[in-house]
């Protein structure tokens, strides 16, 4: 079985996979903050003394704290079932609730009044932008996508003043969707950086 977890932003979610690769339970709650509080009686909840081969979990980026609080669940359960554990894109993850053909942006809050956004394209979910840490204004001269989602979602909408925003979480039981290079990381906290690229409406 495949355990997927994601905590990089203010939802808790988990999933359990078979062999075949089919959901077979998953819970998704929007908690704020209090992962570390939630996430050990969610996965109780979710496994019901059943056990994972491979764990996935959310690498960020996002909240810091929450991240923290994924990926070290994962690594104690990990070394408790002596199974392989990966890191995920929290992004491609969340891109994947879009539910679109066509590109789609994920947008979080990256603190200090900035975003970490990224492109992936609909149908794959391969990544067809770098992953930014912007201003929204900045990053409406940058993102293209028509749709946009992520709590970040509404802020770039509007700093473009174009685009549908959909105000969306990540989803663990969309991690299966996505492409194995987005779901076989390192398994620790997804940093991201400005661009030395200027945005296109730049002097």
């Amino acid at each position: 079985m495949i355990l997927a977890i994601d905590t990089s932003t203010a939802a808790c979610s988990a999933a359990l996979f078979d062999s075949d690769g089919t959901c077979v339970a998953h819970r998704d709650q929007l908690i704020g903050r209090g992962h570390s509080e939630r996430l050990v009686p969610m996965l109780d909840e979710l496994l019901v003394s059943r056990r994972a081969d491979v764990i996935l979990v959310g690498a960020g980026p996002g909240s810091f704290t929450g991240i923290r609080v994924g990926i070290a669940a994962a690594q104690g359960l990990a070394i408790a079932w002596d199974c392989e554990l990966k890191g995920i894109s929290s992004l491609a993850l969340l891109a994947a609730g879009a539910e679109t053909a066509g590109d789609v942006a994920a947008a979080v809050d990256g603190g200090h009044g900035e975003l970490f956004v990224q492109q992936f394209a609909g149908r794959t979910l391969e990544a067809t932008s770098e992953l930014l840490n912007l201003p929204p204004t900045q990053a409406a001269g940058i993102i293209s996508a028509e749709t946009v989602i992520g709590p970040g979602a509404n802020a770039l909408v509007e700093a473009r003043d174009s685009g549908r925003a959909i105000a969306g979480w990540p989803s663990a039981q969309n991690a299966l969707r996505l492409p194995e290079a987005l779901r076989s990381l390192a398994p620790k906290p997804i940093y991201a950086r400005a661009p030395d690229a200027r945005a296109k409406n730049a002097a």
